[in-house]
């Protein structure tokens, strides 16, 4: 098992929007340029659930990875309650493979007007578990992402682990055009957050799961992890993955911080091995102009990648204030440098 030879630095905000909460990004080098999908939703909706009702997927550009990024366009907007992901789009996952670029995403949809004020807990409950993971194919990075009406993967029944949502997709493409999919779910409300794993022939499908079983179990039901990143690593054949620690009620988790970043590893995308203790990104957040602040958020962590694989730049969902989820009004896109440990 290899530790994550990387630690982050120089940080600096790539995206924000001043009407907008913004939210999880994946970045990709296209056509001489730095493209960043994210998750935005407007402020005069609040933070709180609205995320799951309001949100949309926008493009963002630049000269540079690490911004800052400009608006450049709605990619997945609302469409109609009869989709599944008809009235929200969220979290992101970009890949390129053959010509085509192949746009992932969580989405959901709900009867009725789209709120604008505090919803209940039961309608929040019903709605989050609606999530299901899409695709959305486009020829050009600048060009029409088309999306499938159906979902890449379902829940199952409810004598299975994963049987109220797909969500937070994560995907690695290989050389031969195998597809990895890394997508959370629980078995029920206060169960743990697990990640499990399917793999198709190509990117848009058809999705299998590998196992019965999640990627990652623990004997401590405190501890959830959610927010994954995976990628593969093909000079030493293996999987990567990084993901948050989402532990509860002050368990230790993996690195024994809430929030913070752990890596694990796996030669088949089944058997994954955390790194216990060592951290990839803390919630501690050492700037480019020499400050240190304590964020209450550091989430949906992904990194930006060389031919090779190799980990350039790491980008995560933060916004102001130290205490989580409490943010000022305003959220943010944070890139840090990469630098080899080594």
């Amino acid at each position: 098992m290899t530790c994550f030879p990387y630690h982050s630095k120089n940080a600096v905000i790539a995206f924000e929007m001043e009407d907008y909460y913004v939210w999880d990004c994946a970045v990709i080098r296209a056509e001489g340029k730095y493209h960043m999908f994210c998750s935005r939703w407007r402020k005069e909706f609040g933070f709180g659930w609205n995320w799951l009702y309001n949100s949309e997927i926008v493009q963002c550009v630049s000269d540079n990875p690490q911004g800052p990024y400009s608006f450049l366009r709605v990619v997945l907007p609302r469409r109609g309650p009869r989709f599944f992901d008809g009235m929200n789009t969220h979290n992101t996952c970009i890949q390129y493979y053959a010509g085509k670029y192949y746009l992932y995403y969580m989405g959901t949809t709900y009867g009725g007007p789209a709120p604008h004020q505090e919803t209940s807990p039961e309608q929040n409950l019903e709605v989050w578990n609606r999530k299901r993971i899409g695709v959305a194919v486009a020829d050009s990075i600048y060009g029409e992402f088309v999306r499938r009406d159906t979902p890449l993967l379902l829940p199952r029944d409810c004598s299975f682990w994963d049987c109220t949502v797909t969500t937070n997709p994560s995907v690695a493409v290989l050389p031969s055009g195998k597809t990895y999919l890394i997508y959370k779910s629980r078995r029920g409300v206060g169960e743990p957050l697990m990640l499990g794993v399917a793999v198709a022939d190509k990117p848009d499908g058809v999705f299998e799961r590998l196992s019965e079983q999640p990627i990652l179990r623990f004997d401590d039901p405190n501890i959830h992890v959610e927010d994954p990143f995976l990628w593969y690593d093909q000079k030493r054949e293996t999987f990567c993955l990084i993901a948050k620690d989402d532990s509860k009620n002050g368990s230790f988790g993996i690195t024994g911080e809430w929030g913070c970043g752990f890596y694990a590893e796996s030669k088949d995308c089944l058997n994954f091995t955390p790194v216990i203790g060592r951290k990839v990104y803390s919630r501690s957040v050492n700037w480019r102009d020499g400050t240190r602040t304590v964020q209450g958020n550091m989430e949906r962590p992904c990194l930006l990648l060389n031919e090779s694989q190799t980990p350039l730049y790491l980008f995560c969902a933060s916004g102001a204030g130290e205490n989580p989820y409490s943010f000022q009004g305003r959220t943010y896109i944070v890139a840090m440098e990469m630098h080899d440990d080594l």
